[in-house]
C-alpha cells in the first residue's frame, strides 16, 4: 500500500510542480536570450523561449525527494541526471560543439557507472546468463548515450518528445508495478508526471520548447532508471522494455542514418527526411501528425508490456512483426528516401 500510494504521490507532485513551474521558466529564458530561432530545417516561424526542461528536472527531482527513500543507486542516478541537466543548459545557452556534447554525456553516463549503476548481465533466451565483466562499463555508457541522443533528435515538433517520452514512462511504470520493482516505479511515475506536467504548455502551438535541457534528461533518466530494473529482473526485459516503449524515436533515428550513408550524406547532417518532416510534407498539420506519432508510440507502449507477459518464442515474434511494420511504413512514408540536408541545427 506504501508503495502504491508513493509512486501516486510522485506522480501528482511532479506533475504540480513542472505544471505551475513552467512560465517562470520561460520569463527566465526570455531574460537569459535562450530562444530558439525558426531556419531551414524547424518548423516554427518565430523565436520560441527553450530551456523548458528546467521545469521537467525540478518537477521530476523534488517528486523523487518527497515520495521515497534515497539510496545509493537513486543518488547517483540524481546526480548523473543533473549533470545531463548542466550540459543541457549550457547548449540551449550557447550551441555546444557536438563533440563537446558527446563527451558531457558521457560523463554523465560515468556518474551511473560510478555508484554501481550498471549493465552488468544479460539472460541468454537460449541459454544461461550472460555476464558482461569488463564491458559493462561501456556497454552502459553506450547505452544512456544512445537514448539520451535518441529523445534529444525526436524533440522536433510541439509536444512530441514530452507526450513520447511519457508513453514510454508509463509503460516502464506498469511493467515495474506488475514486476513489483517500486523504485522504479516511482521513478518513471515522477518521470512521467514532469513531463506531463510541461507538456501542457508545450503541445501546439508551444509556448516554451524543452530544448536540449528536457529532451537530454529525459532520454537519460529512461535509459538510467530501466538499468536500475535489471538488477532484480531479467535484464535482457529490462532493457527491451524501453527499446520497444520508445520505438518510435529508435527506429527514426536507425533511418535517418541509413538515409544518410545510402546517400552520401554525413550521418550527423541534420536533413528533412524525419517522420515528422515527411508526415508534415503529405500535408499532416502538426497536431495531427503528433497526435500520430502518440498513437504509434501507444501501441508500441502497449506491445512492451506485452513482451513481459509471453514466452521468448512469442516475445521474438512481437519484436519481429514490429520490425517488418517499421520498415514497411517508413518505405510508404519516404523516411529512407534522400532529402535535402541542411547546415543548420
Amino acid at each position: 500500500m506504501f508503495a502504491i500510494k508513493a509512486y501516486f504521490v510522485a506522480f501528482i507532485i511532479a506533475l504540480a510542480v513542472a505544471y505551475f513551474v513552467t512560465p517562470y521558466v520561460k520569463r527566465f529564458a526570455i531574460k537569459v536570450g535562450a530562444l530558439d530561432a525558426p531556419d531551414a530545417r524547424k518548423v516554427h516561424t518565430c523565436p520560441i523561449p527553450r530551456m523548458g526542461g528546467i521545469a521537467i528536472y525540478l518537477g521530476f527531482v523534488l517528486a523523487v525527494l518527497s515520495s521515497m527513500h534515497v539510496n545509493h543507486e537513486v543518488f547517483g542516478l540524481l546526480l548523473g541526471g543533473t549533470a545531463i541537466f548542466v550540459v543541457g543548459i549550457i547548449d540551449d545557452l550557447m550551441q555546444l560543439p557536438a563533440k563537446v556534447k558527446l563527451l558531457g554525456q558521457i560523463i554523465a553516463a560515468g556518474v551511473l557507472v560510478l555508484f554501481d549503476v550498471r549493465i552488468e548481465w544479460l539472460t541468454n533466451p537460449f541459454g544461461d546468463m550472460l555476464y558482461l565483466d569488463y564491458l559493462s562499463i561501456p556497454v552502459t555508457i553506450l547505452w544512456v548515450v544512445s537514448l539520451t541522443n535518441t529523445v534529444n533528435l525526436i524533440d522536433g515538433l510541439d509536444g512530441l518528445a514530452a507526450g513520447v517520452s511519457s508513453i514510454a514512462a508509463v509503460a516502464i511504470l506498469l511493467v515495474a508495478v506488475q514486476m513489483n520493482f517500486w523504485v522504479v516505479a516511482v521513478l518513471t511515475a515522477a518521470l512521467a508526471g514532469s513531463a506531463m506536467g510541461f507538456l501542457q504548455h508545450n503541445f501546439n502551438p508551444a509556448k516554451i520548447f524543452m530544448g536540449d535541457t528536457g529532451s537530454m534528461f529525459l532520454g537519460y533518466m529512461l535509459a538510467a532508471i530501466s538499468i536500475l530494473g535489471t538488477v532484480k529482473s531479467a535484464a535482457t526485459i529490462a532493457l527491451v522494455v524501453p527499446i520497444v516503449a520508445l520505438g518510435l524515436p529508435i527506429m527514426d533515428t536507425a533511418f535517418a542514418i541509413v538515409r544518410r550513408y545510402s546517400s552520401g550524406h554525413p550521418i550527423f547532417q541534420p536533413d528533412k527526411g524525419h517522420l515528422h518532416h515527411r508526415l508534415l510534407a503529405m500535408g499532416l498539420t502538426q497536431k495531427q501528425a503528433v497526435l500520430l506519432m502518440y498513437v504509434i508510440s501507444g501501441c508500441l507502449g502497449l506491445s512492451a508490456i506485452a513482451l513481459t507477459e509471453v514466452n521468448s518464442n512469442y516475445g521474438v515474434g512481437i519484436i519481429i512483426v514490429l520490425l517488418v511494420a517499421a520498415v514497411f511504413g517508413a518505405k510508404k512514408i519516404g523516411v529512407l528516401k534522400a532529402t535535402g540536408s541542411v547546415k543548420s541545427h
